[in-house]
C-alpha cells in the first residue's frame, strides 16, 4: 500500500509533536517533511524522544521552496504566520489542515478586531471549511483547505451545538467557563507559564476578550439559525494538558429533551460521547486521546442546563481533531491511527 506523503510545518511545538505522534505509527501516511526553524538540522529523536518511530527524521526550515511533494500538509505554526503559507500551498493543490486560527473565521473584520491583525487573503476565507467532523464532515471529506477548530470553542461547541440545533435551549444568555492546561498556551517562554507562578494557582485570564469568543459564536450561531452572542472565560488550570468546559444555557424544554438531543446527535460519532446522568467527565479520562466526554445535567431552581465536556486540549482540541481531518480528507476511515483510549490515572 502507498502511504500518503504528509508534512508538518511547525513541528517541535506541543501541537506539532503530538501531530507527529500520531502519524509516526499511522499506517496509511508518511511523514516525509517536518519543519521546525529553531531545531532545524536536529534529528526528531535528539528533541523528542519518546517518538520512536520518527526519530532519525530531521527537522528542516520551513521554507516551501524546499517541500517535497506533498500529498497534504498539517500547518502548526503561530497564528499570523499560517495564513500565508497555507495560501500558497493550497494554491500548488496540497491539501491543507491548519492549526492556527488564521482561517477559522469567516468575518475578516473579526481578526482585526479580536486578534489585531489584516487578514491577507480575506476573500479565501470562505474556501476553508471549519474542521469540526461531528458538524461538518461531508464538506470536509470533499474539501481541500480545512480550519482546525481551537481547543476551547472544540469543547464549546460539542457541548451546545445540537441542543442549539433541536431548539432545547435559548440562544441568549448562553455563559461558558472553561479551564485548560497551560501547554494550551503554546510551547514558550513567559513568566506567567512558569513552574513557580503556575504550581497550585487557578486563574481567568482575558475576560471578555479571549480570541476564541467569535469562533464559539459564530458556529453556535448557525446551529442556532441566528446571531449569538454569549459570556466566555477560560481559566489556566496548573496541569500539563486537558480542557475541562461548563456551559450554561436556559432550557426552553427540560433537562432530558436537552440530553436525549445530544445522545441522538452522537450515537453514532466514534469520538464524541454523552456520558449516564448522573455521571461528570474528567480530563484525566480524555489524556493522549482524540475523545470528548460530554455530560448533561440541569439546575431545576433556574431552567438552567449545565453541560460539561472534557477533551485533551493537544488532542480534540488540536491535533488529535487535525489527524480525523485529514482521514477524511484523504478519503481514509477517519478513526484511522487515532485508537488509543484515555490515559488514566
Amino acid at each position: 500500500m502507498n502511504k500518503h506523503a504528509i508534512g508538518v510545518l511547525g513541528a517541535s511545538g506541543y501541537s506539532g509533536a503530538e501531530l507527529l505522534r500520531y502519524l509516526g505509527p499511522h499506517p496509511c501516511i508518511e511523514v516525509v517533511w517536518a519543519t521546525a526553524d529553531r531545531n532545524a538540522g536536529r534529528k526528531v529523536g535528539e528533541v523528542f524522544g519518546q517518538l520512536v518511530e520518527l526519530r532519525e527524521l530531521t527537522f528542516a526550515p520551513t521554507d516551501l521552496a524546499a517541500a517535497p511533494d506533498l500529498d497534504l500538509a498539517f500547518l502548526a505554526l503561530p497564528h499570523g504566520e499560517a495564513a500565508e503559507i497555507g495560501k500558497q500551498l493550497a494554491e500548488r493543490g496540497v491539501l491543507v489542515v491548519d492549526l492556527s486560527a488564521d482561517w477559522r473565521l469567516r468575518d475578516a473584520a473579526a481578526y482585526e478586531e479580536w486578534y489585531g491583525w489584516t487578514h491577507p487573503a480575506p476573500g479565501s476565507l470562505g474556501d476553508w471549511v471549519y474542521g469540526l467532523p461531528e458538524l461538518h464532515r461531508d464538506r470536509i471529506a470533499g474539501s481541500t483547505a480545512v480550519a482546525n477548530p481551537g481547543c476551547y470553542p472544540t469543547a464549546a461547541v460539542l457541548a451546545l451545538a445540537q441542543a442549539l440545533r433541536a431548539g432545547v435551549v435559548d440562544p441568549d444568555g448562553i455563559v461558558i467557563d472553561a479551564a485548560s492546561g497551560v501547554s494550551g498556551a503554546g510551547r514558550k517562554v513567559a513568566e506567567e507559564y512558569l513552574f513557580s507562578e503556575l504550581d497550585g494557582s487557578y486563574a481567568a485570564y482575558r475576560v471578555g476578550r479571549h480570541q476564541h469568543t467569535p469562533e464559539i459564536e459564530q458556529e453556535l450561531g448557525a446551529a442556532a439559525g441566528r446571531d449569538v452572542a454569549l459570556t466566555f472565560t477560560p481559566h489556566l488550570v496548573p496541569m500539563a494538558r486537558g480542557l475541562l468546559t461548563t456551559c450554561y444555557a436556559r432550557m426552553s424544554s427540560d433537562v432530558d429533551a436537552v440530553r436525549n438531543a445530544l445522545e441522538i446527535a452522537y450515537k453514532e460519532e466514534p469520538f464524541v460521547h454523552v456520558l449516564p446522568a448522573g455521571t461528570q467527565p474528567a480530563t484525566k479520562q480524555v489524556s493522549g486521546s482524540n475523545h470528548a466526554l460530554i455530560a448533561v445535567e440541569a439546575d431545576a431552581r433556574t431552567r438552567t442546563a449545565v453541560v460539561t465536556c472534557a477533551i485533551d486540549n493537544l488532542g480534540k482540541g488540536a491535533a488529535g481533531q487535525a489527524v480525523q481531518n485529514a482521514n477524511l480528507m484523504l478519503g481514509l476511515d477517519e478513526r484511522e491511527g487515532l485508537g488509543s483510549t484515555g490515559v488514566f490515572p
